[in-house]
């Protein structure tokens, strides 16, 4: 073969289009080119990345597109189904509510870990995941589980025993997708949060009948809603989270957007306190345990895991009112086991 032949042939090697390159182009052709995608494409878009399909320079460009663009929920939909296609949670396992927790909080001690362990101390089976330490200066749930010496799985036989033991189980992103963890970690690479940290908040490893997630930017409240109700979810509830994570702050009106057997609604829980609370200037440990063990008194921590807790009971127990729930969710924090911890 001729040298000629050969610098043809290279050439149109590299001429040739990427798979993946399409949906580069679909979102990056400009404000009167660009598009979002359909959920059929973004189910393939994602599928192909979690299948290391993708160059990573293609990851890049993809995941800030559509952060600059910012995501539907066909779009959120799609990317979920795609991740749930790859997961290998035995369909054996089961628990009552998936609670995810992807924030991190930084204005107020993780209160919400206390409302987990409440509702899972009535008898229903919490299925908690998350991520920690993709940014700085942010308290992660997992750090708070292992302090607090709560169940965490590295694998999904873990997870069924502690699920079968005590109603909880912490499990990281890691262990349930690494390839999803990975992108996540990318934030300090690229410098922002990405699609990613959305979607994770769905993903519902174990196909729960119900399930919670807390978001910061009130626009999402919807997008998760509806990405929900595509995903065929029976019963999900989405609210304004206290620095993102699923803790209702009680200072505040709570809007949960709900999904309930393909219906979707909302319904308002009134602000507890008529005066606004003033932040701690510093975050501790080990006021979350005092407060626990009885030794302190904290009423905006108290309360946000009361009424946190109560949220959650609700959706499990479709009849009740929102004042029986918070009336069962307080008498659990009463009749806590005050030596757990």
């Amino acid at each position: 073969m001729s040298n000629d032949v050969r610098i043809h042939d290279n050439i149109r090697q590299s001429a040739e289009e990427h798979p993946f390159a399409q949906y580069v182009r679909i979102l990056g052709k400009g404000k009167k080119g660009s598009r979002s995608f359909t959920y059929e494409e973004a189910l393939d878009a994602m599928t192909m990345v979690l299948n290391g399909e993708v160059e990573d320079i293609q990851i890049g460009a993809f995941l800030m597109l559509i952060r600059v663009k910012e995501e539907t929920s066909e779009e959120l939909a799609g990317f979920v189904r795609a991740v749930k296609n790859a997961l290998a949670a035995p369909a054996h396992i089961n628990a009552d509510i998936d609670w995810s927790s992807y924030a991190g909080k930084r204005r107020y001690l993780p209160w919400f870990v206390y409302s987990a362990y409440l509702v899972a101390s009535m008898g229903y089976r919490v299925f908690m995941h998350g991520v920690s330490g993709h940014t700085n200066n942010r308290i992660y749930t997992e750090t708070i589980i292992d302090k607090l010496g709560l169940a965490k799985a590295e694998n999904w036989s873990k997870c069924e025993s502690a699920l079968n033991e005590g109603n909880f189980c912490y499990m990281p992103l890691q262990a349930i997708s690494p390839r999803l963890a990975d992108l996540i970690d990318l934030r300090n690479t690229l410098g922002l949060r990405s699609p990613v940290h959305s979607l994770s908040r769905l993903i519902n490893p174990l196909d729960s009948e119900h399930v919670i997630q807390g978001v910061f930017h009130p626009p999402y409240l919807p997008l998760h809603q509806e990405a929900a109700q595509l995903l065929d979810y029976s019963s999900c509830i989405t609210l304004k989270g206290e620095g993102g994570e699923i803790e209702r702050n009680p200072d505040n009106d709570c809007t949960t957007f709900n999904l309930l057997n393909g219906e979707l609604n909302q319904e308002t829980w009134p602000k507890l306190f008529g005066k606004r609370h003033v932040k701690p200037s510093e975050l501790s440990f080990e006021d979350m345990v005092s407060l626990w063990r009885g030794k302190t008194d904290d009423e905006y921590g108290v309360a946000a895991v009361v009424s946190t807790a109560a949220i959650a009971l609700k959706q499990i127990e479709k009849d009740i009112s929102q004042e029986k729930a918070l009336e069962k969710a307080q008498k659990a924090w009463d009749d806590r086991e005050k030596d757990r911890f």
